[in-house]
């Protein structure tokens, strides 16, 4: 096999420094509990996994050459992300009224959390959407991939493995944000400042959904 890796890790590690979607979910999710954050950071590489399987089959080709199919991934995955960062505003709504209570002189009910299992399937499942509905996600192994490969063995094949290094690459940059958006929990634990980064969380979710929504 003859790739030129240097040039692909670049692109790779470029593709993952640069805030997208996933980076959100991921670091939301962590913020929110660390084993959310990993289950979320092994959705999204799963996600890639659906492109590149797709890519191989000749699926991704299809999606990008036919507009009603891409829209609908595009649109599909807009309206993800808005749905995400809907919740997360009326997540801080929700953490504003125990701290009028508190004002008001009223005790606040405790609300028990999620256990281990039901974060690892909701951190999971944002994070699998998320990257599945991300069409760019798919042209990547469509355009950029291609151009690492070079004669010597089967295209398929270099951009198989390519794509293999790709996700497990994801997977430790994913993780070492996770171990870092960790320690903000204390932070978080804060009910103003967690009431500020569910609205920033939020917005961010919604202006990113209304941006894949309107790209051409």
């Amino acid at each position: 096999m003859s790739v030129d890796l240097v040039g692909f890790l670049g692109v790779v590690l470029l593709a993952y420094v640069v805030p997208g979607p996933d980076f959100l979910v991921v670091l939301r999710s962590a913020t929110e509990h660390p084993t959310k954050g990993r289950a979320a950071a092994l959705g999204a590489q799963s996600g890639l996994c659906v492109h590149m399987l797709a890519a191989a089959v000749g699926l991704s080709v299809v999606a990008a050459r036919s507009p009603v199919i891409y829209d609908a991934i595009r649109l599909g995955g807009a309206g993800y992300l808005v749905y995400l960062g809907v919740r997360a505003v009326l997540a801080a709504r929700r953490t504003a009224r125990p701290r009028g209570a508190q004002r008001q002189g009223i005790t606040p009910v405790a609300t028990e959390g999620g256990g281990s299992g039901s974060r690892w399937r909701s951190g999971f499942r944002q994070g699998l959407l998320t990257n599945v509905l991300n069409p760019k996600a798919a042209l990547f192994f469509l355009s950029v991939l291609p151009q690492f490969v070079h004669g010597g063995g089967s295209p398929a094949r270099q951009i198989f493995l390519l794509g293999i290094l790709d996700v497990l690459i994801g997977v430790a940059y994913w993780f070492g944000l996770v171990a870092v958006a960790a320690r903000l929990r204390a932070l978080l634990a804060r009910p103003t400042i967690r009431h500020r980064w569910e609205l920033t969380t939020g917005w961010l979710f919604i202006a990113v959904g209304v941006g894949v929504a309107v790209a051409a």
